[in-house]
């Protein structure tokens, strides 16, 4: 079964990842969701628990070229895109591509950029292409860009705009590990980084492969309307000043349904809604000052707006 493919394949990629990224399979499955559903991921997290090396991971898990861009102020749009450069040899302009061109990208500390500068992500993302001197370029696939940001130090920050925050699939944050996971670390990198011991589990023709048949799990009509009534609750919960939009409700089903192929099933389940509504709903909502003034996170307040939600039935 094409369930059953996807489910073997996702595993192999997930264990893989968490020869480095210990303890935290959950987040660790999440990233991998949104690269099956084509999506793109921002990591909101503190220095030092593993973003960068779980992109690292990730790239080599596929088999995919792992490119690296390190956000800055002084950093250019065609510093990430690429730029046209004179031949003197051939009297001709070539164009010599930019860091984005690569299937694992890694958008380190994204908010210490421009505005501007940020912006030179939005085509990519959305359209998996860059338009440079008035040509279009398209990018590598699959194409997935992991974005980072350090939640605690704002200071000479830009914070990414509500645009550039719709444009990513899900938010995920590693956070601390437990006691046993942290002892599992020191262990294991003693004498050299685990990330030397990751091996290419699957092909990126499989990865494509899996990516299109994602989209074929069942979406049972109940199951629709519970996902608009998630999405619609968020709109009108007195906890949020703004709701999710349409959007959120089409990537929350994509979740649902990679999240269900996960989990070894050929059709969506209110539980795999649930399991994803967070990571994709958080950041496309706006919790009331309040609710962050008491130390509320927005994921909590959604994980609360769903319980006032009626689940459907199971359909099998």
């Amino acid at each position: 079964m094409i369930t059953t493919s996807i489910a073997e394949n996702a595993d192999c990629i997930i264990s893989e990842v968490e020869r480095v990224i210990v303890g935290k399979r959950d987040t660790v499955k999440k990233a991998v969701i949104a690269l099956l559903c084509r999506g793109h991921l921002l990591i909101e997290d503190i220095p030092g628990v593993g973003k960068t090396t779980l992109a690292k991971s990730l790239a080599k898990s596929i088999g995919g070229e792992f490119r690296r861009i390190q956000f800055t102020p002084d950093l250019l749009p065609s510093d990430i895109t690429g730029s046209s450069i004179f031949n003197q040899k051939q009297s001709e302009f070539e164009f010599r591509p930019g860091p984005i061109f690569g299937n694992v990208v890694l958008a380190d500390e994204i908010n210490r950029a421009t505005p501007k500068t940020q912006s030179a992500l939005l085509e990519a993302m959305e359209e998996s292409q860059v338009t440079t001197d008035g040509e279009t370029r398209y990018l590598p696939q699959p194409f997935f860009v992991i974005a980072t940001q350090n939640a605690i130090e704002m200071t000479g920050t830009y914070p990414l705009p509500e645009a550039q925050l719709d444009r990513f699939f899900a938010r995920i944050s590693l956070g601390y590990p437990d006691r046993d996971s942290e002892n599992s670390i020191l262990s294991r990198q003693q004498v050299a980084h685990p990330l030397e011991l990751v091996k290419n589990v699957i092909t990126l023709d499989t990865l494509l492969e899996m990516q299109a048949q994602v989209r074929d799990v069942f979406v049972h009509e109940s199951i629709r309307g519970y996902i608009v009534d998630v999405v619609r609750a968020t709109r009108e919960s007195n906890q949020f000043l703004i709701g999710a939009s349409p959007r959120g409700s089409l990537l929350l089903m994509r979740a649902a349904q990679a999240a269900a192929a996960i989990n070894g099933y050929d059709f969506v389940r209110p539980d795999d809604v649930k399991e994803m509504a967070s990571s994709v709903l958080a950041h496309r909502v706006m919790p009331r000052a309040e609710l962050r003034a008491k130390g509320q996170t927005t994921e909590e307040v959604i994980v609360r707006t769903l319980e006032g939600v009626p689940t459907p039935v199971p359909v099998g």
